[in-house]
């Protein structure tokens, strides 16, 4: 019986077929059932792979915070349950318009957060990625 919960695994050759990359991960692990780690969330639907919001920093974060609500709840936990967050900009400008999406998203939240800026993400069109950690209260779904 696996000790961790492991929801929508996937391979890099297909998110990334130009990377021509062979890496096993998934969305989000489960651990020992009620800590919940969220693998970092783009501007991509999670179905189609498909980049969204393209050029706009605020539309990325957007659809970040989507897939994230969307996953912690197939996870069975909820966005008021995220205890830490960590949000990666590819340049400090975009800082106001995603903390701005990201705030409204976890208004009321209070996690502690991380804000880093690096110089690039896995694909150039992508500017925002945000991970989380959060918990299931009171065990699995």
């Amino acid at each position: 019986m696996p000790v961790h919960a492991r929801l929508r695994p996937f391979n890099t050759r297909d998110t990334y077929p130009e990377q021509k990359l062979d890496n096993d991960l998934c969305q989000v692990v489960v651990a020992r059932g009620t800590t919940v780690f969220v693998r970092g969330q783009v501007g991509q639907d999670l179905d189609t792979r498909e980049s969204v919001g393209i050029g706009d920093p605020a539309a990325q974060a957007e659809r970040a915070m989507a897939n994230i609500e969307m996953l912690l709840r197939e996870a069975g936990s909820r966005l008021e349950h995220i205890c830490k967050i960590t949000i990666y900009i590819t340049d400090p400008r975009y800082r106001e318009a995603v903390y701005r999406v990201v705030g409204a998203w976890l208004k009321g939240v209070f996690p502690v957060s991380t804000g880093i800026v690096v110089s690039a993400l896995a694909r150039p069109e992508w500017l925002v990625e945000v991970d989380v950690t959060a918990v299931i209260p009171d065990g699995p779904a």
